[in-house]
């Protein structure tokens, strides 16, 4: 026998059910009660995008000027150790390979290698803005300390003291610049010339600038124009085989 109860019950299931059907219906993405609440649901959940080097970018023109006055101030004994590893490393606003490649314009062309990079990685992002960004912070402060410290030198030069210090400070840049090299050497290893060509460029480089005491100016001509007819040359060579590759069926 029924009760009134279950009487009730029976009557209003099926309009219950009346009750829900039309709005699942005008809504088929509704997610039952369950997966509201925050349990767990079949759906994958996108991962987040990780930025790759070549990816990383500045944010703005004062991120720029202010890495580069960063960069700048903390280059005691040299500024190019601190620029590989604020701007490789740190910021990773370049590759290995990228920050050899402007490295070595900046070194051909006139001025301070460090200041024509920061002109370039300035025009890299933002234009000309840019590189005035990146070589006023790169100047303005550095300038100021100079002329500061120009006016204590002239009065303590003769101090054995500090003339001692400043042979020290030598060594340690020199040191600074020998570990810069060895950490960019990984980046031949994807030069177009291999890694044992560019290691017998470097060292007939070092023997005519160190050893030898040649102009620098003609070991640039001489050495620098054979690296690059060699690169240019092994480069076509590459391409073109590269053509006959995509050609054959």
């Amino acid at each position: 026998m029924s009760t009134p109860q279950t009487a009730a019950r029976s009557e209003t299931a099926p309009a219950t059910a009346l009750a829900t059907t039309p709005e699942t219906a005008d809504h088929p993405t509704t997610k039952p009660a369950t997966q509201q609440a925050g349990q767990p649901t079949s759906e994958p959940v996108p991962e987040p995008v990780q930025l790759s080097p070549s990816n990383a970018r500045p944010r703005s023109l004062t991120d720029i000027f202010l890495t580069f006055n960063a960069l700048a101030l903390q280059g005691f004994g040299g500024v190019l150790p601190v620029a590989q590893r604020v701007l490789v490393e740190q910021r990773r606003w370049l590759s290995k390979a990228q920050f050899v490649e402007m490295l070595s314009i900046g070194q051909i062309l006139p001025g301070p290698n460090i200041v024509n990079l920061s002109l370039m990685v300035g025009d890299r992002h933002f234009g000309w803005r840019g590189a005035l960004a990146a070589l006023g912070g790169m100047l303005l402060l550095p300038l100021v300390l100079v002329l500061m410290l120009t006016a204590l030198y002239t009065q303590f030069a003769q101090n054995t003291m500090v003339s001692g210090a400043l042979r020290g400070m030598g060594a340690v840049a020199a040191g600074l610049i020998l570990a810069t090299g060895v950490k960019l050497l990984s980046s031949l290893k994807t030069n177009v010339l291999g890694l044992p060509v560019c290691l017998v460029l470097a060292a007939l480089t070092f023997v005519a600038v160190a050893w030898m005491r040649w102009p620098l100016v003609w070991v640039l001509l001489g050495l620098g124009g054979a690296a690059v007819a060699a690169a240019w040359r092994r480069w076509r060579l590459l391409s073109q085989q590269q053509l006959q590759q995509a050609g054959t069926p």
